[in-house]
């Protein structure tokens, strides 16, 4: 069984064992997060699709590490002007362990 499930504004297919990096979400880790914004439930026998939300779906997962990102440079540059400008910038990250998918 999978599903498709919402956070940080992005859409993700999940099923039980899959491990994965969201946004960041508030929580320590070994807590459990429960997602309810599920637009999708899939089985063997066909899916089973939400308008938008498949009402009573819920995924379980658990947080395995709280932590940011690579950086990314950011380079600015005008041609002719000498107008140079770099910035940095690290993405927090939260990697879950998904445990359960309920229908």
């Amino acid at each position: 069984m999978y599903a498709v499930i919402e956070t940080g504004g992005k859409q993700y297919r999940v099923q039980t064992g899959d491990t994965l990096r969201v946004e960041r979400l508030e929580g320590d880790v070994g807590a459990e997060v429960v997602f309810d914004k599920v637009h999708m439930i899939g089985k063997d026998d066909g899916a089973k699709f939400g308008t938008p939300l498949v009402i009573g779906a819920e995924v379980r997962a658990k947080i395995t590490a709280q932590a940011r990102d690579k950086k990314v440079l950011v380079f600015k540059y005008k041609s002719k002007k000498n107008e140079r400008r770099m910035r940095g910038h690290r993405q927090y990250y939260t990697e879950i362990s998904i445990s359960e998918v309920n229908a």
